[in-house]
């Protein structure tokens, strides 16, 4: 792993445990054992740091989505993308969304770093949207509400059951939150795959 790799793993870890303006490049410098002009060399400002993390996460999201399009219907796709949040955070292994803790900490972030947190949102709430609509086309959701609304509400859902599982200590609490939505939105819940 190059050591560029190592330093946007390191913010990655730190954005998600302390937010934002909770690290410093002496936090990374000692995680990845190097020296802060090293991190300078790869990443002038701390916000370039923060940019890597964000478009990193939003490459893979596209990534992953275009994946599960072709081979997963539109309720398999949302227990995917739910469930990824559901593993994450019960392992630890990334307890918050990196573009969710930013998004708390938007008026204090640098223009250029909102902007990219900004770009993270509408292209899940996008992807989400399609979901959706083509979950509605099949039969198998009942929107009460525009697709738009639906996908809104939906992450909104989903990033809220982030939260209150972290404020509760409980990861679970997650999954249920989330199993909750997704009833709401099949036609038939009685249906429905837990995996």
């Amino acid at each position: 792993m190059t050591t560029q790799q190592k330093l946007i793993d390191s913010a990655r870890y730190l954005i998600q445990t302390r937010g934002y303006n909770g690290f410093s490049y002496a936090d990374v410098a000692e995680q990845v054992q190097v020296r802060k002009a090293s991190i300078h060399h790869h990443f002038p400002a701390k916000s370039d740091l923060a940019r890597a993390v964000v478009e990193e996460s939003r490459t893979a999201i596209v990534t992953q989505t275009r994946t599960l399009d072709g081979a997963f219907d539109p309720e398999e796709q949302l227990r995917f993308y739910t469930g990824y949040w559901e593993k994450c955070i019960a392992d630890a292994s990334a307890p918050f969304c990196v573009a969710g803790m930013l998004a708390t900490e938007l008026p204090t972030l640098p223009a250029d770093l909102a902007d990219h947190v900004r770009a993270h949102f509408r292209d899940l709430s996008n992807w989400l949207e399609t979901v959706l609509t083509k979950g509605a086309q099949l039969g198998l959701f009942e929107l009460h509400a525009s697709a738009r609304l639906e996908a809104e509400s939906f992450m909104s859902m989903v990033y809220g059951a982030m939260l209150t599982a972290r404020a509760q200590g409980e990861p679970k609490v997650f999954a249920d939150i989330v199993e909750h939505g997704l009833k709401r939105l099949l036609r038939h819940p009685v249906a429905t795959k837990r995996r």
